[in-house]
């Protein structure tokens, strides 16, 4: 069923119930999740976290990176979640914070088989949030806040020139090979003839730490080849390596979709 995102509303949602546990499955087909600078730190133990650019409007967007195949999330394996961290923008749903006229508001999907008739409710006899839903607020608020410091984040490194476009060549057990484009990190080189100045400026903003975050969560595209074990496709090598500028005008021949 297709989703369906509209506002939360505490007369029409009076009697709405949101399951208490689940495993995730909703995830099960997404191979990248938003993620949001507030939580690059605990990610990057678990996941690989890049930076992928909407053709459309060329804004760039943060993202962890549950899997290589499309529409394959290696993490929701044997129905669970196999991963110590879960992407923010997993556990939201089936909440959302979307503009609502001048303000931010929170929407529901209301097509989600998360809602259920026995599970937690939103409201209580009068109308108001219950414990959960006071909860769920808190929590979208602090993810709204942490994606406005992302773009503000992402601005920045852009102005600092400090992205450059990476690829992953994939060869499978059965000798296949895949080139994986379309994605951006840091570039370490460039961020070490930053001036001290603008090192002290973003480390003030909060900036810096995150940088190394994304940097260091590199290391875990070792964890998806381990992980390919267990799906159809496993994965014999995995190479990273930066596009030189002359092979990033060229044709692609796989692009990281959007997330």
């Amino acid at each position: 069923m297709a989703i369906n995102y509209v506002p939360l509303d505490k007369d029409k949602h009076a009697a709405l119930k949101v399951k208490q546990q689940h495993n995730f499955e909703y995830s099960k087909n997404a191979h990248l999740s938003a993620a949001s600078i507030r939580e690059f730190a605990q990610l990057a133990g678990s996941m690989p976290i890049v930076i992928i650019q909407d053709p459309k409007s060329n804004n760039y967007h943060c993202v962890a990176m549950l899997g290589v195949e499309p529409n394959k999330n290696m993490f929701w394996a044997d129905d669970r979640w196999n991963a110590p961290a879960v992407p923010w923008n997993v556990q939201r749903y089936p909440f959302d914070v979307r503009p609502d006229g001048d303000k931010l508001g929170v929407y529901v999907d209301e097509n989600s088989d998360l809602l259920v008739e026995d599970g937690l409710a939103l409201f209580d006899e009068e109308g108001n949030p219950t414990e959960f839903m006071r909860n769920r607020h808190q929590f979208l608020g602090d993810l709204a806040n942490s994606e406005m410091m992302t773009q503000r984040f992402l601005k920045k490194i852009a102005e600092l020139d400090l992205l450059e476009p990476i690829q992953l060549l994939l060869t499978y057990e059965n000798g296949q090979q895949r080139n994986v484009t379309g994605m951006f990190s840091i570039s370490e080189k460039r961020l070490h003839e930053l001036s001290d100045d603008v090192i002290v400026e973003l480390h003030k903003a909060g900036f810096l730490g995150a940088i190394y975050a994304m940097l260091m969560s590199l290391g875990q595209l070792n964890r998806l080849v381990e992980l390919s074990n267990n799906t159809d496709t496993p994965i014999r090598n995995l190479q990273l390596s930066v596009v030189k500028q002359d092979d990033a005008q060229a044709p692609q021949q796989e692009s990281a979709p959007q997330a």
